[in-house]
């Protein structure tokens, strides 16, 4: 098996004043696509079944926030992966190719200390951590100099009213002066940032964009709310024209800003529809359950139980596997979303049990959420598929599609 490259130890180049480690350039170029991505080619040749590209883990289901809307909510605030557990997954991961790693939570920065004694003995691997920023000081900064490996998502929806709304008041304020200290210190960071039906029109704004670029991100992750857990609110959920909008301003903040926008429901049609269950990723909660999606809390394995392979090699594993695209259309990739009886069958026959501690939910009420919602989504999802694909003797139709919603502000 290959051998990864060990990060660097320096600071490499600058663009536009932010600077990129060498080790971020050799742990995500080279080692993570490189050189990882042969061997994980090789082993979903000889066992016929998913390997990652990156994995999803949960370090803790504890969080210092109670926002609205949070499925990771849905876990309560007592669950943990050991050091020992995390280190045993990315080791196991490392031996599959895989080199990127990415935590979820709850709060992943409550477990500071560890997540940089991660980063210091796979210093091989590029870590992102999505976080809401309020633990990020000047302390915790320095330590992300130090080992060069670590790049945080900060969670943002919008300017202040509009995000501590949802996330408590002062939040902003601190998800703010976060960003100032990695701007400072010439770190690199992005934004995740969840939309649904009543933020669409703040949270890809004009205004939103500029201000975010003046901070010094560098990309932006797009999220389409999703209604899971017991308690989730479908009325939350885009309406068809919103989504649109989001499919064609997403495009136009691509192609007119200085930050990387993605959206992983619009942007299907660049990675061949849903990346789930190991194809591209897989979830490990904090309980140690192996979920095929961080959406999507079913399971029939539990890392503490099981090796990785096996786990990707258990029943609703193998169901993706085999189904995968779950839609010819892109811009249906889902199979909760938009095809909620794909995900009905695939639970029932894997047996696949809740992984929610909490409130388990059925596949049957969660689908129930989305029957609607994908109905009304397929005409334009046929529509804007068609569009993208190039259809003959419409082009021009297309280009006058994309201006009206580029100039769009509000919905």
């Amino acid at each position: 098996m290959q051998r990864a490259v060990r990060g660097f130890s320096c600071i490499s180049y600058a663009e536009n004043g932010i600077y990129c480690p060498k080790a971020t350039f050799t742990n995500f170029f080279l080692n993570a696509n490189i050189i990882g991505w042969p061997v994980q080619e090789k082993l979903r040749k000889a066992y016929n079944c998913n390997i990652p590209w990156a994995i999803l883990l949960d370090p803790t289901s504890a969080c210092n926030l109670h926002c609205t809307g949070c499925w990771a909510a849905e876990y309560g605030n007592k669950l943990n992966l050991s050091f020992e557990e995390i280190d045993s997954i990315i080791t196991q991961g490392k031996e599959m190719g895989v080199y990127m790693y990415i935590y979820t939570g709850g709060e992943p920065l409550v477990r500071k200390k560890d997540l940089i004694a991660l980063c210091e003995k796979h210093s091989d691997c590029q870590f992102l951590s999505f976080t809401n920023g309020t633990l990020i000081d000047e302390a915790f900064a320095d330590e992300m100099l130090r080992v060069k490996n670590f790049i945080p998502a900060i969670s943002l929806e919008g300017f202040e009213e509009v995000a501590d709304g949802r996330r408590g008041n002062g939040v902003y304020q601190k998800a703010v002066r976060a960003m100032e200290i990695l701007h400072d210190k010439h770190l690199p960071f992005g934004l995740s940032s969840c939309y649904a039906s009543a933020n669409v029109d703040s949270i890809a704004s004009e205004a939103f964009i500029d201000f975010i670029c003046g901070l010094g991100a560098r990309f932006i992750w797009y999220f389409h709310y999703m209604p899971v857990g017991n308690d989730a609110a479908p009325e939350l959920l885009p309406s068809p024209e919103q989504r649109e909008y989001m499919y064609h301003r997403i495009r136009e903040i691509r192609s007119t800003k200085p930050i990387f926008a993605m959206d992983f429901q619009n942007d299907g049609e660049y990675v061949g529809g849903c990346i789930a269950g190991g194809r591209r990723y897989l979830h490990i909660n904090a309980n140690g359950d192996v979920d095929p999606c961080v959406f999507i809390h079913y399971s029939n394995a539990n890392i503490r139980e099981v090796s990785l392979l096996d786990a990707l090699r258990s029943p609703i594993f193998m169901a993706y596997h085999d189904a995968q695209p779950f839609n010819d259309n892109m811009l249906r990739p889902c199979p909760m979303l938009e095809n909620p009886e794909r995900l009905r069958e695939i639970v029932e026959r894997t047996g696949a049990h809740s992984t929610d501690p909490q409130s388990p939910e059925t596949a049957d009420h969660l689908c129930g959420k989305c029957d609607d919602y994908a109905k009304n989504w397929t005409p334009t999802a046929e529509r804007l598929w068609t569009c993208s694909r190039g259809c003959a003797g419409c082009p021009s139709a297309c280009d006058r599609e994309r201006g009206r919603w580029g100039r769009h502000t509000r919905l």
